[in-house]
């Protein structure tokens, strides 16, 4: 059997719909998964060792049996050994566990940390709040779309008019 052959199965999902996401079935399963907010190639790889789903096959043609494993497995990776340098929440500050994180979660849980370190006044809470670069960029000729560079000069005109005015 042939890979296009593979598309016409009857068991066959254009369309799946996983973990808060819809991913595209003709993808093969560490592509598919990487389109999952959270989760990059690597780990999408581990992920499909550790459920002992084939990586070259594809989405839509996985049984629910094998999307269920998939999902165990992304949920909770320790317990099938894999290795906490793939995680994204290394020695969380509120558990001191590891795990990963992955769709709306993951974007909550940044806005919780971001507003964390605005709270108790960290450096990267104090850049964070002031739409600055975090982790030590250059920002002398970087990093300027969307703010004014130097004066703006109708403001200061208007204002040595209305000096002008008041003299």
């Amino acid at each position: 059997m042939r890979l296009g052959d593979c598309l016409y199965l009857s068991e066959y999902r254009h369309i799946l719909r996983f973990v808060g996401a819809d991913l595209d079935g003709s993808k093969q399963v560490p592509y598919g998964l990487k389109k999952i907010h959270g989760i990059g190639i690597n780990y999408a790889r581990a992920v499909a060792k550790a459920a002992s789903v084939s990586e070259t096959a594809l989405l839509g043609n996985l049984s629910d049996a094998e999307l269920q494993r998939l999902e165990e497995v992304m949920k909770n990776p320790t317990k099938f050994d894999i290795p906490e340098w793939l995680m994204n929440r290394r020695k969380d500050m509120e558990t001191g566990q590891s795990g990963h994180i992955v769709g709306s979660d993951l974007v909550l849980r940044t806005k919780t940390d971001v507003e964390f370190m605005k709270n108790i006044r960290s450096w990267k809470g104090i850049r964070h709040g002031l739409g600055l670069r975090v982790r030590g960029q250059r920002t002398k000729t970087s990093g300027r779309t969307g703010r004014s560079v130097g004066v703006k000069k109708k403001a200061v005109i208007a204002a040595a008019r209305q000096a002008a005015a008041k003299e």
